[in-house]
């Protein structure tokens, strides 16, 4: 099968469209054919090893974490879905090897959930890992309650656009960092945006007098420091980018595949609660311009790879 893998840690060069062989099933997994994967920062991370920690590499490795598509084939352990189900997934195993950059991926059980119908493919592809880290992070670990502000780093963002939007589904108020070009695009999924840089602070200062009840932060460095400075007396802190969040009082949190979660946020999407953007799509062939792009880290939304029809 054609697929997008990678021999060696690098940057986007090391990436090569090709042929790889097609994944086996086992038991507790899902032939899944790709119809679109979406791109994320910790695809190109793991690339170029900055996860080398804490996954091991299969090499060739093939990236990507989020996909969607119609099931070929359940193993024989899955009752749970048949060929032609069309499924969602966030396709993270405990090594890397067999990712979503390709024409079909065996995605174990425990990672996928049915598409949403409001979607296409394209857009449901970016809802796993980025939906999934924001329902966690609001509701298991920030445990986001009505009436309570909330502010939301990189609003505009993969992760923080869905934040945005499941934070006000919970009966939050939501003040999203973004930049100037973006604060219609933050506006519209309920949030109050503000500026990035110097006065920061102030600015939020300005809209939360008293303090905000949790900041979710997908940006890390400088925002951490202005993070916990705006935190009511009550406040919690987490992120999912800067490990350093600890040294605020805070906690670091890396999302998990959790079937049940994924089908709530694809319910959601098909009650019109939840919207995923995609900003750019680019062909299977062209992966290594999507990471690129991904890298520059000014997208707004989603950027997808498609595979196929």
């Amino acid at each position: 099968m054609k697929a997008i893998s990678y021999a060696r840690y690098g940057g986007p060069e090391v990436l090569e469209y090709g042929e790889v062989r097609e994944p086996k099933v086992g038991p507790d997994t899902v032939l899944v054919k790709v119809r679109a994967a979406a791109v994320n920062p910790v695809d190109w991370k793991c690339r170029e090893g900055y996860l080398d920690g804490i996954l091991e590499p299969v090499f060739p490795v093939v990236p990507g974490w989020d996909v969607s598509g119609v099931v070929v084939r359940p193993g024989a352990a899955v009752a749970e879905f048949g060929a032609g189900d069309e499924v969602i997934g966030y396709v993270r195993e405990d090594f890397l090897s067999r990712g979503t950059f390709a024409e079909y991926v065996a995605a174990p059980l425990r990672t996928l959930a049915r598409k949403p119908r409001a979607l296409s493919f394209e857009e449901a592809a970016g809802l796993p890992l980025a939906g999934l880290t924001a329902y966690q992070v609001l509701v298991k670990v920030l445990r986001v309650k009505r009436g309570e502000t909330v502010l939301v780093h990189a609003a505009a963002g993969g992760v923080g656009s869905i934040a945005v939007q499941l934070a006000r589904h919970l009966g939050a108020r939501v003040i999203g960092t973004a930049s100037e070009r973006n604060h219609d695009h933050v506006r519209g999924l309920g949030g109050e945006p503000v500026a990035y840089g110097e006065g920061l602070a102030e600015r939020v200062r300005g809209l939360a007098p008293e303090g905000t009840d949790a900041v979710f932060d997908t940006v890390g460095g400088d925002a951490l420091t202005v993070s916990a400075n705006l935190l009511a007396p009550e406040g919690r802190l987490v992120s999912v980018t800067d490990t350093d969040v600890v040294d605020y009082g805070g906690r670091y949190y890396f999302v998990r595949p959790d079937p049940e979660d994924l089908g709530r946020l694809s319910a959601l999407a098909d009650q019109g609660v939840l919207s995923v953007h995609v900003s750019e799509t680019f062909p299977l062939e062209r992966a290594a311009d999507a990471h690129r792009r991904s890298q520059e880290g000014r997208t707004r939304g989603k950027i997808v790879v498609t595979v196929g029809g």
